[in-house]
């Protein structure tokens, strides 16, 4: 069987863990029942959850170790952790290793320095999903620098996947356009712009591509200068050399290809098809992969809800199927009504769901249970926005959108 996996990075709230539990349950028990027969026979991984960063505290939060005692009772499941962040935060695991041993993993492949690689590990998954293996792996980045440990992540990603003989593309967005500025010089860390282009230097030497892209828009709102180089080539003087600044719909480009793209809170959905005939002509817009969104951020307090939905949109102005769930603190969006002050810079962004709400490749939903903990009722006039259940959801992480012939979907959380 295909398997799924999941990249979870920051913090994993009980709310969240008690979804994907739930989620999970309804892949077991109504799409596969054969997995909960009794077997003396060894089975492959259904579902494998690869934690670094903050979101291991949560082996050791007494209200999220429950749910990952539950999660783990279910056949197939296991929890890859990276083992230099474990003893960095002073982490003890021994108590879900005792229960579950051949579930729980501690121990990292050895990367071609000799040391633990936790992103060799995951770079094994990323690159086993197609056959052949494919030859791109990608990173969305939507976090600076230096105050975010996710830039550092980003590196490690692409480097294990140049080693692993992959071409590695990363995409910047939102905060994460920093990543590539010129003139890095962090005194007491690692300098992201610098091993940037060191990576851009080892796929050059291998033959592999290297593409590294910025969100023009993003770029532009946050001082980076550009300018038309004579042949239609935008030209930075704020960044580092590989690093090149497209508008959002030139970024998005890569993305209709079928490689596996991760940021760090996402996941890879291997889909199920129903109905599908494989002799019906199939359209190029099939084949791209789809996309859900998780809006789990209140709107305003940051660009996460605004710039998702903007990601969202232009997926889906490139033909790719793009579902947006607000899910979450993101249910915060369908409260009341918005009344932005005159003059003001926000978005109104009821009204901003509403208009684009009804345009093809893209559906809203929001996830009932949310607004249920939040004691919140929905705007009645966001009609634009479906209510979704447990039930509903796990459909649409598992099953492939009406006409998509691709065999996974990425699912990025913001």
């Amino acid at each position: 069987m295909t398997s799924h996996f999941f990249l979870l990075s920051g913090p994993l709230t009980q709310e969240r863990l008690s979804w994907i539990e739930e989620s999970l349950k309804f892949f077991f028990v109504r799409l596969n029942p054969e997995n909960l027969l009794h077997s003396s026979k060894p089975r492959d991984t259904v579902f494998s959850f690869f934690l670094t960063g903050d979101s291991l505290y949560s082996l050791q939060n007494p209200e999220t170790i429950s749910v990952w005692e539950i999660i783990l009772s279910m056949p197939s499941v296991k929890i890859v952790c990276d083992c230099n962040e474990l003893e960095l935060r002073g982490i003890s695991i021994e108590r879900l290793k005792m229960k579950n041993p051949e579930q729980v993993i501690d121990r990292n492949s050895l990367a071609l320095n000799g040391q633990p690689s936790f992103w060799k590990d995951v770079m094994k998954f990323a690159r086993q999903h197609e056959q052949p293996v494919p030859s791109m792996v990608g990173y969305l980045q939507t976090e600076s620098p230096y105050m975010h440990q996710s830039a550092h992540a980003a590196l490690l990603f692409l480097t294990a996947g140049v080693e692993s003989h992959a071409s590695a593309d990363l995409y910047a967005y939102l905060d994460g356009v920093h990543v590539g500025h010129i003139g890095q010089n962090p005194s007491e860390c690692e300098n992201i712009g610098t091993g940037l282009e060191a990576v851009h230097e080892k796929a050059q030497k291998k033959g592999l591509s290297c593409q590294m892209i910025a969100c023009g828009r993003c770029a532009a709102a946050r001082g980076y200068s550009t300018w038309d180089g004579g042949q239609g080539v935008v030209i930075s003087t704020c960044s580092i050399k590989p690093f090149k600044i497209r508008s959002l719909r030139e970024m998005i480009g890569p993305f209709e290809r079928n490689h596996i793209i991760l940021s760090k809170d996402s996941a890879s959905i291997q889909l199920k098809k129903e109905g599908a005939s494989i002799s019906q002509p199939q359209s190029d817009n099939s084949r791209k992969p789809p996309i859900t969104i998780f809006i789990t951020r209140s709107p305003y307090g940051t660009e996460e809800a605004f710039g998702a939905i903007s990601f969202a949109v232009a997926c889906a102005y490139e033909g790719i199927q793009t579902r947006v769930i607000l899910i979450e603190d993101g249910v915060y969006m369908l409260m009341g009504t918005h009344r932005p002050e005159k003059g003001t810079h926000f978005f109104n962004l009821q009204e901003v769901i509403n208009a684009i709400a009804g345009s093809a490749n893209i559906q809203f939903f929001a996830f009932q249970p949310s607004l249920n903990r939040r004691g919140i009722t929905k705007n009645a006039k966001m009609n634009a926005v479906l209510d979704i259940g447990t039930q509903e959801l796990s459909q649409l992480l598992f099953y492939a959108p009406n006409g998509v012939t691709a065999n996974h979907q990425r699912v990025f959380f913001f």
